[in-house]
């Protein structure tokens, strides 16, 4: 008898069970028994979406539902953000998403990034207006893996690390970290970037400045700067542009590239290993530190709206999109006196770089481990 019981006990259990599943199951499927699924969509600012509309929306298991975003004027589509799994190009405005669960997804604008480029010692950084990153050279370090980067505003090169503002204000880095140059993760609030041989430096919204990496030459002392406006970051020293065009500058200054205090008037700044360049609201230039090559020799230069430094030669960008370039020429890094519809220029440590009004790229110099093959980029 005890054993009966015990076995009808079991009998009765497994019925109960089977009707808590029965009931879920019921639960979960509409009319016809087919599952039914809720698909969230939202947008940000910028623009909004016109299939299906947004809101809450019911699908049954299995159904593709098209996906297009309207942009606005003034605006572009980034891409899908939240559950993106299933969508067949999350970075296309026209898209489908085939639904296979509860998905909440939002369409993602911006306004269009101004393209960019930047040069390291032996890599070449370029900055698309959909925010994402190019890379090519040198890659020994990692400093060329930005393929997966985006949102991005402003890139940075060092020597051998890659930095890159992204629009929430947050920073990430790679490459090599030997002295903690690339520990960015816990910044937030950063408007701008600049990065050194071995050190990186961010300049925050509230005029205030962090740096992180070697300190050995006292280049990261910038905790108690205040109301600057731009950042540059040499080999082995760091320079801050104030609001009132006063220079200040930390850091090594053997060749007395951190001898600025009497400089004033200036709009912008440019550092590299052993000298500083500043650009003057009057369009002529200043520069001070090394000039065994001639880099610092800018006195007679006029009608210059952007200034980039090299490791040993100085390159201006004129008002009328051509470009002019002094210092050490061993590898033709100054050959850019045919450049034309220059919008930025940028300097590495034997190349230069130019950003064509249309997007395009050029550079000339050192083509060692591919630094000036850029000529298939389109930033914009």
């Amino acid at each position: 008898m005890k054993i009966l019981s015990l076995g009808r006990h079991h009998y009765a259990v497994r019925v109960i069970i089977f009707l808590i599943t029965i009931a879920l199951i019921a639960g979960m499927v509409g009319c016809g028994g087919v599952v039914k699924f809720d698909l969230t969509i939202a947008s940000t600012a910028g623009g909004s979406v016109t299939t299906p509309g947004e809101g809450t929306f019911t699908y049954d298991e299995g159904t593709v539902v098209s996906l297009v975003a309207k942009v606005e004027d003034g605006y572009r589509f980034v891409h899908w953000t939240g559950d993106v799994n299933l969508i067949a190009n999350i970075n296309d405005a026209t898209t489908n998403i085939a639904i296979n669960g509860d998905y909440a997804i939002t369409a993602k604008f911006r306004v269009p990034t101004t393209p960019m480029v930047a040069a390291g010692d032996l890599h070449t950084v370029g900055l698309k207006d959909n925010g994402k990153v190019l890379a090519v050279g040198y890659n020994a370090r990692g400093q060329c893996e930005v393929s997966g980067w985006v949102d991005i505003t402003q890139v940075a090169t060092g020597s051998w690390h890659t930095v890159g503002l992204k629009d929430d204000g947050t920073v990430v880095a790679v490459g090599w970290n030997g002295g903690g140059q690339c520990d960015v993760s816990s910044w937030t609030a950063i408007r701008q970037v600049a990065a050194g041989r071995w050190h990186t430096v961010g300049l925050k919204f509230d005029g205030t400045v962090v740096a992180v990496g070697s300190n050995k030459q006292g280049q990261c002392d910038v905790r108690d700067w205040k109301d600057i406006t731009q950042v540059a970051a040499g080999s082995y020293h760091t320079v801050g542009l104030k609001s009132d065009g006063t220079i200040v500058a930390v850091g090594a200054s053997e060749s007395e590239q951190c001898d600025v205090v009497d400089w004033m008037g200036i709009t912008q700044i440019a550092a590299c290993s052993y000298h500083t360049v500043g650009l003057k609201a009057n369009g002529t230039v200043v520069a001070i530190g090394k000039t065994g090559d001639g880099q610092c020799d800018v006195s007679d230069w006029t009608d210059i709206t952007q200034i980039a430094a090299g490791s040993w030669h100085t390159v201006g960008l004129k008002d009328d999109g051509t470009v002019v370039a002094v210092g050490d020429n061993y590898k033709g890094q100054c050959d850019i006196s045919d450049w034309t519809d220059i919008t930025q220029v940028t300097a590495g440590r034997w190349h230069t770089v130019g950003l064509e009004d249309d997007g395009t790229v050029v550079a000339v110099g050192s083509n060692d481990h591919g630094r000036c093959n850029t000529s298939g980029w389109i930033l914009k």
